[in-house]
């Protein structure tokens, strides 16, 4: 039996929070738009290198647009360790690796939030890792690996 999908607010977190946490971001928002679901989605990066105001990969925008799902040109990454705010409203946290997940642990106080890798969500292992530097094909793997994950994890639930 499915349980009902209780979530109100979801925060995606990988590195940098220029593709792979967008990308998921991206196809949530796109999810439950088509669900008719007013749920939350925002993203961020948890890493050393994470900074406010990068753009969204340009590679990231172009996999997703081959999936109909179009990453505002508009948006800019967002450091988690800069706006610890962000973790008061979500719900569920999705990261992209075990890594960042640790991370999340190792720089807040957090024992009341739900924090899963999205293979965990998915009730599986492992980690999504980063397709910088593979050109728009590693994007693409990337892209339907996160999908992939996402809907194994959402089909748990009922809508």
């Amino acid at each position: 039996m499915k349980n009902k999908f209780h979530y109100k607010s979801i925060l995606i977190v990988c590195s940098v929070n220029t593709a792979r946490s967008c990308m998921a971001e991206g196809f949530l928002k796109d999810f439950f738009l088509k669900c008719n679901l007013d749920i939350k989605v925002k993203s961020c990066g948890i890493s050393s290198h994470a900074r406010d105001g990068m753009l969204i990969s340009l590679d990231a925008r172009m996999a997703m647009e081959e999936v109909g799902i179009k990453l505002s040109e508009n948006s800019f990454s967002i450091d988690l360790k800069k706006h610890p705010e962000i973790l008061e409203d979500a719900d569920l946290i999705l990261t992209l690796t075990g890594k960042h997940k640790k991370e999340i642990y190792e720089f807040f106080n957090i024992d009341t939030k739900e924090i899963l890798t999205i293979k965990e969500f998915a009730g599986e292992n492992g980690d999504i890792e980063d397709p910088s530097m593979k050109e728009l094909e590693g994007f693409r793997e990337t892209r339907n690996e996160i999908i992939e994950y996402l809907m194994k994890g959402l089909n748990r639930f009922e809508f």
